[in-house]
């Protein structure tokens, strides 16, 4: 179990201390969960009234907030990025170390310095494991694939062959990167398959959520860019681009070939069509459907929000009726003009 003492926490946060330097603490909980051992955090002022009740050894406030918390305090402009920091100094280390036994490792593969290979691991043909790389359980390195320093899979990933991952990334459970992409070309009544010889090229600092998967390029590569992150259960096409920085929320689906600038956020539950390009700065809200290039930054929606069955048959009975309702009100426009010449 992790200890860090509330001087020490202050200075990995470049937080100011309100309160005793020595306390020690060994995680982190909620406003009304934490215990005396443990840090929370204020975010959202609709939590506020909970600190009165608050039995952590400290929390983490923005200055303007300081008063709200008896305790000791750790005081941040932004306590959520905070929060996001210390997390990590109380993450639980790798189960193990080394290269289990039963890992098959390719004789042509290369491996770094302190390499962690879980049981069941396969290493293909030429394959390039850089320095500090942990290897999850059952997972599978295709033959050419490169992984950086210090990167991280967990169990049952797959990378198929031709795959640059870059450093420091996550990959979690079940994530396959560099399966073919869907291509095929119409034969009368049957489809003829495009084998798709391109790969899959991940920039650093890219993270990689549960299940989703990343298709390999039809002739070039499917490109993710560097600090890039995405949520579980998300669908990357063939030959998409994603800018840098650029986040992607769970069950999101990107058809092939469409193109995503830097620092763009996409919510749950969207899709965007194939062949387009979203401009830097776009923000897709959740379960919107993208039909056409962005070229302007900002936030856009599409669909309507959730509201009682009758009221919502009623309004779509009424979508229908749009047109010939914009034909009316033009005709009527006219005859207005009219009477008034």
């Amino acid at each position: 179990m992790q200890h860090l003492t509330l001087g020490e926490i202050a200075q990995l946060l470049g937080a100011e201390l309100k309160g005793e330097a020595g306390y020690p603490v060994t995680g982190l909980a909620t406003v009304v969960k934490a215990q005396p051992h443990q840090v929370s955090f204020l975010a959202n002022m609709k939590y506020a009234s909970q600190l009165e009740q608050c039995a952590a050894g400290a929390v983490i406030l923005h200055p303007d907030q300081a008063h709200l918390f008896g305790g000791n305090r750790l005081l941040l402009v932004n306590p959520y990025l905070g929060y996001a920091r210390l997390s990590q100094a109380f993450a639980p280390a790798d189960q193990f170390s080394g290269i289990h036994a039963s890992a098959e490792v390719a004789a042509s593969a290369r491996l770094g310095d302190q390499v962690n290979l879980a049981p069941g691991v396969v290493i293909g043909a030429h394959a390039i494991i850089g320095d500090g790389v942990t290897i999850g359980a059952n997972t599978v390195v295709g033959a050419g694939s490169s992984i950086g320093d210090h990167t991280r899979l967990g169990a049952n990933v797959t990378l198929y062959h031709g795959v640059e991952l870059g450093r420091s990334c996550t990959v979690h459970s079940g994530a396959v990167i560099g399966a073919d992409g869907f291509g095929f070309a119409k034969d009368g009544d049957e489809w003829v398959k495009i084998e798709q010889l391109g790969g899959v090229i991940v920039g650093d600092f890219v993270e990689i959520g549960a299940g989703t998967s990343i298709d390999r390029g039809a002739l070039d590569n499917t490109v993710i860019g560097h600090g890039v992150k995405l949520d579980n259960q998300v669908q990357i096409a063939h030959n998409v681009e994603l800018g840098d920085y650029t986040a992607i929320a769970g069950c999101t689906a990107i058809a092939g070939s469409t193109k995503l600038g830097k620092h763009c956020t996409v919510a749950g539950a969207c899709g965007i069509t194939g062949h387009l390009t979203l401009v830097d700065g776009v923000h897709v809200t959740a379960m919107s459907l993208v039909t056409h290039s962005i070229n302007e930054p900002g936030a856009y929606s599409s669909g309507t929000g959730l509201d009682k069955n009758q009221k919502w048959r009623r309004n779509a009975a009424r979508f229908k009726q749009l047109d010939q309702m914009a034909k009316r009100l033009k005709q009527l426009e006219a005859e207005l003009q009219q009477l008034k010449g």
